[in-house]
């Protein structure tokens, strides 16, 4: 992985491309992002730069993330990430919406939006019942197992529940415009999770470019 970075999901608006076309884009406030770790292979096992991002109030961390953070010598944050980036770190450098420019690729990761308890046909989009007046079985999840055999319900059975609260991943996005000065980064399409969330931006790992 070469770049990423921690942003936080502003809103979606839209812009017009280079040939006046309208396109849909996703606002992310992208950084700046703090260098609070580098991690070595000899003294940790493994290869990794630790970032910080969004400013927060003292009085609100830790005593140990405090001392974490005055050794790096940064402000107290909310957003701790771990990266495998490639290139020389140093506590303290600081990464800005610079690292993406126009045209990149990027895979973007957050946690869905949650909504709450489901039944079945919405949860997991499955048919209804007959909607005549004689069947009275319209919503139901459907049949849980033979009672002799298997005796059980089988793990996975597609049932209600908690819909939502779930890390995804949105791959290949586009990145339609960085402006660096107020470190704004707009991406072309949705990005999972809802306004004021945050959201970590990487290298796509599989581009595939769109045909229109």
């Amino acid at each position: 992985m070469k770049k990423a970075i921690i942003a936080k999901k502003i809103g979606m608006t839209q812009v017009f491309d280079s040939e006046g076309e309208i396109v849909p884009v996703t606002v992310l406030q992208a950084g700046p992002c703090k260098v609070t770790q580098v991690k070595q292979a000899d003294t940790d096992g493994y290869d990794a730069v630790q970032l910080a991002f969004y400013p927060e109030r003292e009085a609100l961390a830790t005593k140990p993330l405090q001392g974490h953070f005055n050794k790096a010598g940064v402000a107290p944050m909310k957003m701790l990430k771990e990266f495998k980036l490639e290139g020389t770190f140093a506590m303290g450098d600081e990464i800005k919406a610079d690292v993406f420019a126009e045209g990149d690729r990027v895979d973007a990761h957050g946690v869905s939006k949650g909504k709450g308890y489901a039944g079945s046909i919405k949860r997991h989009n499955q048919h209804t019942g007959p909607m005549a007046h004689g069947s009275k079985y319209h919503r139901g999840p459907g049949s849980h197992g033979g009672s002799s055999d298997p005796s059980r319900v089988f793990k996975g059975k597609k049932l209600p529940g908690h819909m939502g609260s779930e890390n995804v991943t949105v791959s290949n996005l586009k990145v339609v415009r960085v402006d660096a000065e107020n470190d704004m980064i707009l991406v072309k399409g949705c990005v999972p999770g809802s306004n004021g969330s945050f959201i970590t931006l990487t290298e796509a790992k599989k581009v595939v470019k769109a045909t229109k």
